[in-house]
């Protein structure tokens, strides 16, 4: 097999730099990993990725991705415990309604974060030309002296004394995730920094682990009250093991879930539906509450960049993080890794700009699912274009509608999977099946603890009263 280059090194080992790493390994001769963690035969979570001891899911067209890179890998996590099912059929609530289950054939993957990325990571540990440097810190890069191209990088292990070392490189990627530095060290070679588009949500994520039991979940494979303008908190409530279940608590705008234990189970009952209050408010717990705080999505706009230095590029949540309530985080790192495949396959070094300009197409749809959806919160800073508006208040209607119609949630779960482009949901045919439901925009359901709330006004309310578009 000819190569078009002889090493290519990847900076940092979770789910975006190790997928890199395998695709990049079809075209150089040998790929190097640098991360400043152990990784290897790790699968709990560590200091340099805290957010991984919070739900994650691997949803449809990510699954999809690892089947194809890595044949069998679904089979292989069923068969250490990992549960999986189909997206549509799990018990989901929108504005505090449950919307019809739906067969969709599209898998969910539930396992934990550092699980998965576990073995994933052994796949990748296995190529023969793959090489992971451990417990190591990257200091910078290296260019040639006229600047224009990236020929290695400065990096120094955590053991010992060790000297500052260069790995050199005719490709580096980084794929160091939000505290990417990149902007400064293009700045420090003389380059602009890329603009950055911010949507603060100012979310928590507040997590406890429990004991299995059958009844919690009543054959689903988990629970999950979304958050919504109505509803502000949420949670997502799943088995991620043989006998162990994750529950993880969201609150926006600074309504940070608490990590008292007392507290943290009131927050549960203050959910709008008891679902989950009623299977964990007796259960075994398995730790204490520990709390992430997700300031803001951030897109920095690489593409925009006039001047780049050559064999640089930027893949993850270094080009591009989401809102983590939106579950798209590593499935859009799948996609990137296939979009670098291609790039590729043309048989020479990506360039940086056509890179980045494709890289940002893909994560345009991702993008506008999530930032769109949190700017339908009133307390969320951005920018409401009338795209936006229209948007929100078609897919408030939307979700009522698949209260009523499992063609719906069907529909709507493989826009949310990443298989389908937001317009599938706007076809003649699914805005009759919307519009027959919720001519209006439907008023948020009602809470369980409301207790003025009857049986009647809970199954019919919102679907002829609300607001006209947007």
């Amino acid at each position: 097999m000819s190569h078009i280059g002889a090493r290519a090194v990847v900076l940092g080992g979770s789910m975006g730099g190790i997928l890199a790493a395998r695709v990049l390994a079809e075209s150089y001769a040998d790929v190097v990993v640098v991360e400043r963690d152990k990784v290897l035969g790790v699968s709990t979570p560590r200091k340099g990725a805290p957010h991984t001891v919070h739900a994650h899911g691997l949803h449809a067209r990510g699954h999809l991705i690892l089947e194809e890179l890595f044949p069998g890998i679904t089979d292989e996590l069923r068969a250490s415990g990992v549960p999986t099912g189909d997206l549509g059929e799990m018990r989901w609530f929108f504005n505090g309604r449950k919307i019809q289950p739906a067969h969709t054939g599209l898998i969910s993957v539930t396992a934990p974060r550092p699980v998965l990325e576990n073995h994933v990571r052994n796949r990748v540990a296995a190529l023969p030309n793959v090489t992971f440097i451990q417990e190591c810190d990257v200091l910078g890069l290296v260019a040639t002296d006229d600047r224009e191209q990236i020929v290695g990088v400065r990096v120094q292990r955590r053991t010992g004394n060790a000297d500052v070392e260069v790995l050199d490189a005719d490709l580096v990627v980084d794929a160091t995730g939000r505290g990417s530095r990149t902007p400064a060290w293009l700045e420090s070679l003389g380059y602009q920094r890329p603009e950055e588009e911010r949507v603060k949500v100012g979310l928590a994520y507040t997590t406890r682990h429990y004991r299995t039991r059958p009844e919690m979940f009543d054959g689903v494979q988990s629970i999950n009250p979304v958050a919504s303008p109505g509803h502000p908190r949420g949670a997502f409530f799943g088995q991620v093991g043989r006998d162990v279940c994750i529950l993880s608590l969201t609150g926006l705008l600074g309504d940070y879930p608490p990590t008292d234990p007392g507290a943290f189970l009131e927050f549960v009952r203050s959910l709008p539906v008891p679902d989950v209050y009623h299977a964990v408010r007796d259960a075994e717990a398995l730790d204490d509450p520990v709390s992430f705080r997700f300031p803001a999505s951030v897109r920095r706009r690489y593409e925009r960049l006039l001047r780049l230095p050559d064999r640089y590029l930027v893949i993850g949540d270094a080009f591009c993080s989401f809102n983590p309530v939106y579950g798209q985080g590593m499935s859009v790192a799948a996609i990137e890794a296939m979009t670098l495949r291609q790039h590729l396959r043309e048989g020479r070094a990506p360039t940086p700009q056509r890179f980045f300009a494709d890289l940002s197409r893909v994560i345009d749809t991702p993008w506008d699912i999530a930032a769109g959806g949190d700017l339908d919160f009133p307390g969320v800073e951005g920018k409401r274009t009338l795209k936006v508006r229209i948007g929100n208040a078609y897919m408030a209607r939307l979700q009522y509608a698949a209260t009523q119609d499992p063609e719906v949630t069907k529909g709507f779960m493989r826009v949310a999977g990443l298989i389908d482009p937001p317009q599938a949901l706007m076809r003649p045919a699914m805005m009759r099946r919307v519009l027959r439901h919720a001519v209006l925009r439907p008023a948020p359901g009602r809470s369980w603890t409301d207790e003025s709330v009857t049986g009647a006004v809970t199954g019919r309310a919102g679907s002829r009263s609300g607001d006209p578009l947007p």
